[in-house]
């Protein structure tokens, strides 16, 4: 498994950072291995109905203890794999069986006309802010969501296809055992959220969440982003500038003052405290 996953990480990323998609490339015989091992894959095309008929089946067969549990033994593990998959399941659960209902999401303007449109499904968009769903995925690379998955706990937590994907991952894992020290790093890291600054922003939680576990600070920036979108991290509003660029999305209107949402808190992890 360690050396189908070098050549999963080793086709998307070096030592200078992302491989770009021109200079991205395989052999048959390493594609082939890695495949096997069932962390390569071949491209897949599939509608937006199929991806939420999907994603409706999958719910279904996922324990929402062995969601909390993984995420748990993420803390200490460091396996990411185990800590992506609570977001994408949360997410998902918002999301109604429906068909494809296109809405504009964006427009190109030439001399101040609107001169072409990108789309997006407005059910997924309002299910709960940063959904996005496309009316089809044609030859999508999962390749490059596994790489995101495995190696910084997900990316695109946001995006149907990755939901599905994520949660059809995760039930095929192995379930793990949620060791002390990682009911200390959880309880650890509520106490950092709870106390920020007033003023705090996300970017200001992930640095300082690195004082209680190993992380890099993608890996960081992705937790944050999971802790948002499963609840901990609640926003009491939405009327708040950015600083600067960044790519939030589910964590980008929480600030300090907002703190742990504690019933939420209480409702995932009294089992365990």
């Amino acid at each position: 498994m360690q050396k189908a996953q070098k050549i999963l990480f080793y086709t998307y990323w070096r030592s200078g950072g992302w491989v770009e998609a021109k200079n991205r490339s395989i052999t048959a015989e390493d594609f082939a291995y890695a495949k096997e091992k069932g962390l390569m894959f071949d491209p897949l095309t599939l509608s937006h109905d199929d991806v939420i008929k999907r994603l409706h089946e999958v719910l279904v067969k996922i324990s929402e203890d062995d969601l909390i549990k993984a995420f748990l033994a993420s803390l200490s593990s460091r396996d990411l794999a185990l800590r992506s998959a609570i977001a994408s399941y949360y997410l998902s659960q918002k999301i109604p069986l429906h068909a494809y209902t296109p809405v504009i999401s964006g427009s190109f303007y030439e001399n101040g006309e609107a001169v072409s449109h990108h789309f997006t499904c407005g059910v997924c968009r309002d299910a709960f802010y940063g959904i996005i769903g496309d009316e089809n995925y044609i030859e999508a690379d999962l390749n490059v969501l596994n790489f995101e998955r495995l190696k910084w706990g997900g990316v695109r937590h946001g995006q149907i296809l990755y939901m599905l994907f994520d949660l059809e991952r995760f039930i095929e894992l192995s379930k793990p055992i949620v060791k002390p020290e990682d009911i200390e790093i959880l309880q650890n890291m509520a106490q950092i959220i709870r106390s920020s600054d007033d003023g705090d922003y996300p970017g200001k939680l992930s640095d300082r969440l690195k004082d209680v576990l190993k992380s890099s600070k993608a890996e960081r920036e992705m937790l944050v982003e999971i802790l948002a979108a499963i609840g901990l991290l609640k926003e009491q509003s939405t009327d708040r500038s950015a600083r600067g660029k960044h790519d939030w999305s589910f964590a980008q209107y929480w600030r300090g003052e907002d703190g742990l949402c504690e019933a939420r808190f209480k409702a995932l992890f009294e089992a365990y405290l």
